[in-house]
Formats: structure tokens, sequence, C-alpha cells
């Protein structure tokens, strides 16, 4: 499986690729190295959106592997523009379910950033809520706020 390591301001992070599609973004440096186009052009759409653009990665194919639910929460994830945020509450609206059963399947993300889980607030409004990416609520935070410096807000 081919994979392309590099630097971030979360760390160092590699993109897994399958069958034309990015399966993984994972903590740490892959053991396999391999530059692949898409594997190449979304390593520099992520240095972008790092270097505070605002980058839409709708466009990158994606291999998922959840439930039909999942899948329909990460897509609705997908449509959050950049530099806004939802709330489960809002999100259980739009796709089904509850609250809880949003955060379940968001806790499930497989692919953090290109599947922008870290626009999802509590209804609360305290704080970033859990994350289970990087080092926690600190990472969304700072995902958040590059976000809203790329928009203007």
């Amino acid at each position: 499986m081919p994979q392309l390591s590099f630097h971030s301001p979360l760390g160092t992070l590699t993109l897994s690729e399958e069958d034309g599609q990015i399966v993984s973004l994972d903590e740490g440096w892959g053991r396999d190295q391999s530059e692949t186009p898409l594997l190449l052009k979304v390593r520099d759409m992520m240095q972008d959106y790092f270097d505070g653009e605002a980058v839409d990665f709708q466009s990158i194919p994606l291999m998922l592997c959840g439930t039909a639910y999942q899948e329909r929460v990460w897509a609705a994830l997908r449509t959050i523009p950049h530099g806004q945020t939802r709330t489960y509450g809002e999100l259980a609206k739009t796709v089904g379910g509850s609250p809880q059963s949003i955060g379940q399947a968001v806790a499930r993300n497989p692919l953090l950033i290109l599947i922008p889980c870290h626009r999802v607030l509590p209804s609360h409004g305290k704080g970033c809520g859990d994350y289970s990416g990087f080092e926690g609520a600190e990472s969304k935070a700072f995902l958040l706020e590059l976000e809203q410096e790329a928009s203007g807000s």
C-alpha cells in the first residue's frame, strides 16, 4: 500500500492510498514511502491547509469502511464549509439519529482533517468537546483557529 509521510504542525502524518483512494491519515512516519500522484496532491493540499489557506478536501477520493449510518454522518461532515462549525444536534436533525449517535460516528472517523470532524461542537458552546485525534481538544482548537484565520472570521 503506497504511503507518504510529511511534517505538520500536529506532528508527522502519513497518508495511505489503496486503489486510487485515500484510506488513512495516521500519526507517525509510515514504513513504506511511495510518491503517487494522489498522495502528492493530498500532501500538497494538506500543507496548503496548514499554511492557512482555505482548502476544500471534498474532491479527494476516499475509501471509507463504516456502517451506512457512519458513512452518512461522515458525508455530512464533508459538507461543513471551511471555517464553520455545526453542533451534534444540528447534524442529528440533518442526518437522523441523536446527538449521541452522531458523536459515536464522529469518534470513528478514520480520516481526521480530510473528514472535518473537528468542526463539530457540543450544543452548550463550552470548549471544543471531545476530540480523539492528535493531542485531543488542544488540536481541535488549533484546527478551528487555523480555519477561522483563513476565513477572516
